[in-house]
């Protein structure tokens, strides 16, 4: 199943550096894992904000909501979900 997810980070103001630091690097390593898996399709940052597009490829609605509580940023984003599905004029095979 495929999801389109913007994600919005809002860190704290008064937020430790290095915590914030520790943190980014943690919600990296792990993207980029879920990335090598296929499981998060694409990544797109929105210009001028701390936040991004992705598109999920996930089995279940419930393993798309456990990938995203599993991010270390999770406590700190507003997070908007849409399921997606096959546009019957796509061209592209690998739509699902």
């Amino acid at each position: 199943m495929l999801f389109h997810v913007k994600m919005t980070v809002n860190l704290p103001v008064d937020m430790d550096p290095a915590q914030a630091a520790k943190i980014k690097a943690e919600e990296k390593a792990l993207a980029q894992g879920l990335m090598r898996e296929g499981k998060w399709r694409h990544l797109w940052r929105i210009a001028g904000f701390y936040a991004n597009y992705s598109v999920f490829d996930v089995a279940s609605v419930d393993e798309l909501h456990n990938t995203l509580m599993s991010l270390p940023l999770y406590p700190y984003m507003d997070i908007e979900v849409d399921a997606l599905c096959r546009h019957p004029s796509s061209i592209r095979d690998d739509d699902r």
